[in-house]
Parts: C-alpha cells; sequence; structure tokens
C-alpha cells in the first residue's frame, strides 16, 4: 500500500475528504519525525513505538575496489510493534 492509497482508505473510514485526509496523514508524520528529531520517542499504544537508535561508526570496505572506509556513527529511526499489531498480523 502507498501513501495515496493510504489516504483513500483512511478518507473512506473516517468518512472525510481526501485531502482532509491527506492534510490529517502528513500532519501526523511531520510530529512523529519532529519528536524523533528531538530525541523524543512516540508510543501508539497497541500499534507500536517509534524510536530514534544509535548505530556505531565501523569499518567497511568499498565493494569495487576493496579499500577500507571508514563508516561514521549515525542517528537511526526504529520501530517496534505493539501486541495488538503483532497479533493482527498473525
Amino acid at each position: 500500500m502507498n501513501k495515496s492509497e493510504l489516504v483513500e482508505v483512511v478518507a473512506r473510514s473516517a468518512g472525510i475528504t481526501k485531502s482532509a485526509s491527506e492534510k490529517a496523514l502528513d500532519g501526523a508524520l511531520n510530529a512523529i519525525k519532529g519528536a524523533l528529531r528531538r530525541g523524543q520517542s512516540v508510543t501508539l499504544v497497541g500499534f507500536g513505538t517509534f524510536r530514534v537508535g544509535k548505530r556505531a561508526a565501523r569499518v567497511g570496505r568499498n565493494p569495487r575496489t576493496g579499500a577500507e572506509i571508514r563508516i561514521n556513527a549515525a542517528k537511526v529511526p526504529k520501530f517496534n510493534a505493539g501486541k495488538a499489531l503483532k497479533d493482527a498480523v498473525n
């Protein structure tokens, strides 16, 4: 499912227009991104938790030349599914 399909499903289930649904979805995603940018986690009970993880610096290899390269440390978004979401999938 892509974003436009999700917008359509949300609009249908909430009984609102597609444009209102898209604005709501964009607002929710921007709120999650903003919280993660500030280092906060976002928990949606029953769905899951979005959080920021840390990836340590490491040494990798250039696949073309085989030369060692340094890969910098990075912050990465992570998601842990909640029990209700896990149960819905299984």
